[in-house]
């Protein structure tokens, strides 16, 4: 026999048992059967303590009396820093970064006439936006950063 003729008797089995069921009575669990928890009564713990077996519907009561009053657990983060201030070159930038494209976007959806000159400045707005935002932004370490400037590479 040639490799390529187990290959396909291989193959012709596979198909042959594609619709069998499996024999084992496990195939409706998804894990294997060593990971099967034995059943056991519930134990609840009170205090650190485990009070032992305790039916169900004494557990669920338990477990509620053991909980805390949830009003003085709630996290309440703190108030949020305030944003930084910005100058007028910086709110003018972000400005026409977004406002040549918006501009542009409503005058083609309300079927505005748009001359020329019209794009021409909505596209350099945009350009001229991006453009200053960039060179803006800086290429060292903010100076409020401290001596130690992290990992160096």
């Amino acid at each position: 026999m040639t490799p390529q003729s187990d290959e396909d008797e291989v193959w012709r089995q596979i198909v042959a048992s594609y619709n069998d069921t499996p024999d084992n009575g496990s195939a409706d669990q998804p894990w294997p059967d060593r990971e099967n928890v034995p059943a056991s009564p519930a134990t609840v713990e009170v205090g650190g303590e485990p009070t032992g077996a305790v039916e169900a519907d004494d557990a669920e009561d338990t477990a509620t009396e053991a909980q805390p009053d949830d009003d003085n657990d709630h996290f309440i983060p703190p108030p949020p820093p305030p944003l930084p201030k910005t100058d007028a070159l910086t709110k003018a930038s972000w400005l026409a970064l977004f406002g040549g494209p918006a501009y542009l976007l409503l005058a083609a959806l309300l079927s505005w006439p748009m001359d020329p000159w019209i794009v021409f400045t909505a596209v350099a707005a945009f350009i001229g936006g991006f453009v200053a935002l960039v060179v803006r932004m800086g290429d060292g370490p903010p100076n409020d950063s401290g001596w130690d400037d992290g990992a160096v590479v």
